[in-house]
Order: structure tokens, then sequence, then C-alpha cells
């Protein structure tokens, strides 16, 4: 979203800076061409009225325009009137001057009645430059004064203008750019961490809650979604209460009910009941400690996997010891962090380890390897219980059904452990013999 500010907020200055740029640049090039047009008419007057002396001859004038050339810029010639050119012509040479009145009429130059009559200055384009051509009337004729400009010398100190110009130009962009950057932080900031905030709820992390700064709106929307997350969570715990006391009430029945089964006079018929009764108690008990455990462990459960692998090997050392086993740990270096909590893992480890020892011989080492690796869109861990043992059949993963005298609960409860923390588990068989299980687990979010 900053991005987008800042796009828009470039683009859009830029387009006022060049509506504002083009024109100024136009404008400024006319208006340097106007000025150099109008020393050139001084320059080309001052060289007509001293062509229109009758005191000066052609020497005389060529002296002077060598002069003239030193004081400015432009090239200055002068066609006299028996039409030979002093000075440098333009290309293509000087025009032939205008019929020009002198003095008052009868023929004479003026000389003694004032100065010499000029024409009004005309421009004529010549290539790329300009010519400025006056004419002069003078004792022996008609003469035309020219004072050409190349396009260089008419836009002289446009390119420094130009680049003043684009100077300021860019430094309004740069203003932009630091003007949208502190609005799109003020807009964006807020807007993303109420965006990540809505994907942790999303996750089940109702714990998480958006900020409420910035700009009123951005604002509003975060209180609106912190309330949302309060409504969540008073709901959810609504239930689980209700699920909890729901269970604690069955208590009483199923505790008068066991004591009927234990006054039934069969007493064959009564152990069966009460193996029932203790399942039923079982998963009572089950029931709560899932409806409590948030309490205990948070919305989003998670610990550190090597310490809890670590843990269970302990804990499985002494059995592998009385029954010659050796139990291999290769584990990196903690935390290696997972969404699952300790409790979950360490049933899951429990059900992978006593499936080895359940179903492969005395002496059959274990190995235990965790390893990081990418699970989804973020990191994870990789846990992989080896052995050497027959290998574990096909579909053994499934609840009830493992093809070697159990009934699979222990895989199946590994499993659930692995995709209630986003990962999988999955059965692999080793060549020769042994079977490895691969136990995925994502990281907390």
């Amino acid at each position: 979203m900053r991005r987008r500010i800042l796009l828009l907020s470039v683009g859009m200055t830029t387009l006022v800076v060049l509506a504002f740029a083009i024109p100024l640049t136009i404008l400024m090039r006319n208006a340097i061409a106007d000025d150099s047009l109008k020393t050139a008419r001084l320059r080309a007057v001052n060289v007509a009225y001293y062509v229109g002396d009758k005191d000066h001859t052609a020497a005389d004038i060529q002296a002077y325009i060598d002069d003239v050339k030193k004081d400015g810029v432009g090239n200055i010639s002068v066609r006299m009137p028996d039409g030979t050119t002093l000075g440098d012509p333009p290309p293509g040479g000087v025009a032939a001057p205008k019929p020009t009145p002198i003095g008052d009429g009868d023929g004479d130059d003026g000389g003694e009645h004032g100065p010499p009559k000029v024409s009004d200055a005309t421009f004529r384009s010549v290539g790329s430059g300009k010519a400025t051509e006056i004419s002069v009337g003078s004792q022996a004729g008609p003469a035309s004064v020219c004072l050409y400009l190349t396009a260089d010398e008419l836009y002289d100190g446009l390119l420094s203008r130009i680049l003043i110009l684009l100077g300021g130009s860019l430094l309004v962009l740069l203003l932009s750019v630091l003007g949208a950057e502190l609005v799109s932080r003020r807009l964006a900031r807020p807007l993303e961490e109420t965006a990540r905030t809505a994907e942790r709820l999303a996750s089940g992390d109702v714990d998480a809650r958006a900020p409420t700064t910035g700009p009123a709106e951005v604002a509003k929307v975060g209180a609106a979604l912190n309330g949302l997350a309060d409504r969540i969570d008073e709901v959810i715990a609504v239930e689980r209460e209700a699920v909890a006391d729901l269970s604690h009430r069955l208590r009483t029945p199923l505790t008068a009910l066991r004591l009927q089964v234990e006054a039934l006079p069969d007493r064959e018929r009564a152990e069966e009941l009460n193996t029932q009764v203790n399942s039923l108690e079982r998963t009572l008990t089950a029931v709560i400690s899932a409806a409590r455990r948030p309490q205990r462990e948070g919305r989003v459960p998670h610990c550190d996997a090597v310490e809890v692998t670590r843990a269970r090997a302990a804990f499985w050392a002494p059995l592998f010891e009385d029954q010659g086993r050796d139990l291999v740990l290769d584990l990196v270096q903690p935390p290696a962090m997972v969404r699952a909590s300790a409790d979950d893992l360490a049933a899951a480890l429990d059900a992978l380890v006593e499936n080895v020892v359940a179903h492969t011989p005395d002496g059959t080492p274990a190995r235990i390897t965790l390893t990081r690796q990418p699970v989804g869109s973020s990191n994870g861990v990789l846990i992989v219980v080896t052995d050497e043992g027959p290998g574990i059949p096909l579909g053994a993963g499934e609840r009830g059904r493992s093809d070697r005298g159990s009934t699979g609960l222990g895989l199946d409860i590994a499993r659930r452990c692995a995709e209630a923390a986003g990962g999988r588990l999955t059965i692999h068989p080793n060549h020769p013999t042994g079977s490895s299980v691969h136990l995925t687990l994502a990281a907390p979010r």
C-alpha cells in the first residue's frame, strides 16, 4: 500500500510539474529570443546611423563594424548603395534596402537638417538563426544594415535557466516523495498491523489485537476488529466452560452407574460393564482436559520440540536399557519452536517410541532425528523416528488399523498432533529392513 501511495503521489506531482515546466520553458525561450532581438535592433540602428552619415567612407564603415563586433554577439554586415557588402553577411546575403526618404525629399541626405532616416527593423529567419535588417538613407542612396544571430546566440542563457528550472522541479519531486513517504507510513503502517492482526485471528490467536492509532478511519477499523476479537474470545470461553460444566454434571450419574454395576450379582457381567464405565469416565476426563487446556497453555499452544524430545528420550531410556536397545538422538540446537503443546507433542513421541518397543524384537536399536525444515509458508521441524524392525504395514496410520495386533491408536495420536500443528505424519519403509515415521510440525505464528 505504501508503494501505491508513493507512486500515486510522485505521478501526480510529476504531472503538475510538467504542466508548469513545459509552458514556462517555452515562455523563457521566447523571452530570451525577444531580448536578443531587441539588443540586435539597437546595435543595428547604431550602425545604420553611422552608415547614414555623409562624412563616413566605406573604409570608415568597415572599421566601425569591426569595432562594434567586439562589443557583442552577431555578424554585422552592410550592403552599400552600389551593391557592395561590408562585414560578415548572413547565409544568403543581405537583403536589398527598402526605399527610405532622404532629408526633406529634395534629394538631400538630411545631413544638414538632422540625423539620417532609418526604417523600422524587420526580422527574418535565416537557417536556424534570425537576421535583423534596417534600411538607412545615405548620400549615395539607400543602404541596408543586417545583424545576424545564430541559434546559439539567439537563445544564449536559455540552458542555464532550464537547468535552474530542472533543479527546482527535481526539488519539488523530492519534497513530494518525502511528504508521500510520511503520509504513506502514517496510513499504511496501522493498516498493515491491522491486517497482520486479522491473519493471527484467522490462525486461532484470539489474543491478537490491532492498533488504534493513526488516522481516525484506520483507528476505527482497528477498534472494530478488537471488539470482534473480544467477542470471539468470550464466545469460545463460554462454550468451553459449558462443555466442562456439562462433563462435570455427567460425573454424578456416572458415579451412580458405577455403584449399580458393582452391586450386580453376576461378577463377569459386572466386570464387562465396569470396563465400559471406566472408558466413559476416561472420555469425560479427556473432554474436561481439552476444555480447560486454553486456560493453561494459551489460545495458540507452542513448545520447544528439542526439549520435549530430549525429555521423552530420557523417560524411555531405562526401558531401552533393560531390553538391550540403543536409542540415538540427533537433535539441532534449541530452541526449535513448534505449534503444539508440550503435552500433545510428548504424547505423539511416546506413541511412536512405544510403537518401536512393542513391535520390534529386544535389542533392536532406534534413532530420533530432529531437523529444521520449511513447513508451508513458515519454518518448521521434522522429527524422524527410525527403527530396524520388521517395518510398518501400509495403512497402519489409520485409526483402528495396524495389522500388527494393536488398535492403531498410537500412530493416529501422532498423526492428529501433526495435523493440529499444521504438519503431517508419513511412514517410509527402510531397506532392507525397518521403517521410519516422519512427523512434520509447523512453527508458531
